[in-house]
């Protein structure tokens, strides 16, 4: 059964006593992470962990940290930080890279970084584990959420379900990622995705 968060902060959170429940929350970036962090602070004590294999190349994915970083410090939120891991991804998506945008690949791709949040969130006593990725409108967040489901299941955490596009929440993200002056890159992060042109930042 899919978990809502709405759900979790209005009936779930009192069962927690005086304490926020503790969320290890994937970014796949920090404009992605804007709009999700000021939606769920107020009911979750958050870590954000950046684990994101697929960018290339390296310079890109460190500015894309840094621009993390920026933010989570401007935002006093929690940071789990680990290593860059691009030659484990390349070798699970490889045989995949002729897969249309959207298809098997990126299937593959979401798989390895939940289960990798799911594990790392399991490890430190985390309630529950969730993503940025739905609030992109370029991400399926149907898919997302079955393949956290089913790590969380497998693993034994809690997945958060979400949709933060609802709402308006991508559009929020583009307002928040001005006001806080952050880098938004113009493709999702593999260079796969990069060729076809997809636009995400």
């Amino acid at each position: 059964m899919n978990i809502n968060y709405d759900k979790v902060m209005q009936e779930e959170i009192e069962t927690f006593g005086d304490r926020k429940p503790k969320l290890l929350l994937h970014s796949c970036c920090g404009p992605c992470s804007t709009a999700v962090l000021e939606r769920i602070m107020p009911y979750f004590d958050i870590t954000v962990l950046y684990y994101n294999p697929n960018i290339e190349p390296l310079e890109e994915y460190e500015r894309r940290k840094a621009t993390q970083l920026q933010l989570l410090k401007e935002l006093n939120v929690k940071y789990m930080d680990c290593d860059y891991d691009n030659e484990r991804w390349r070798k699970v998506v490889e045989p995949l890279k002729d897969e249309p945008e959207g298809g098997k690949r990126c299937a593959v791709c979401f798989g390895l970084r939940l289960r990798f949040v799911a594990l790392k969130g399991k490890q430190n006593d985390f309630d529950y584990f969730t993503s940025t990725l739905t609030v992109s409108p370029h991400k399926n967040s149907k898919l997302i959420n079955k393949i956290g489901h089913q790590v969380g299941e497998n693993i034994g955490i809690k997945y958060l379900y979400s949709d933060f596009k609802k709402r308006e929440g991508y559009k929020r993200s583009i307002e928040l990622c001005k006001k806080y002056c952050l880098y938004r890159q113009n493709y999702c992060g593999c260079l796969y995705s990069k060729e076809v042109g997809e636009d995400e930042g």
